[in-house]
């Protein structure tokens, strides 16, 4: 009975990395038309960092966040010489991400996160079951 509840923490404990990668990704998005003069970083990517949580009895209990990488703050340097920010030479910096890698990320969180929550419930389902057989 203890596998059962634990099925539903590591569920758990998925669904909460995959949403906070989406979290991440949506941040990315939001920041990647930031425009800081060549002087200042870039808008850095973010990256989440899970690792696994071993349970009491050796066996795997799940995943837990353990941080936040960042890309590059070199970014991309522009020439843009109209824009306010523009250096001597009409040269910004700009992040280093593209829509494309997010939108791939996007779509691997979503999936992630998804087949969680049908382990998730599957395992209420056979919880359920296993309950009416008493009845």
């Amino acid at each position: 009975m203890s596998q059962m509840f634990s099925s539903f923490a590591v569920a758990t404990s998925g669904m909460g990395a995959y949403k906070t990668w989406l979290n991440a990704v949506a941040d990315n998005i939001a920041n990647m038309d930031d425009v800081t003069s060549t002087d200042q970083p870039a808008f850095q990517e973010r990256f989440v960092a899970v690792q696994s949580v071993e349970g009491p009895d050796g066996v795997g209990d799940g995943v837990r966040v353990s941080g936040v990488r960042f890309g590059s703050a070199d970014g991309l340097i522009q020439y843009d010489p109209n824009h306010p920010l523009a250096d001597a030479n009409g040269m910004v910096r700009r992040p280093d991400i593209t829509l494309s890698d997010q939108m791939v990320y996007m779509q691997l969180a979503q999936r992630g996160y998804q087949a969680n929550v049908r382990s998730f419930e599957t395992a209420k389902e056979a919880y359920e079951s296993i309950l009416s057989i008493g009845r």
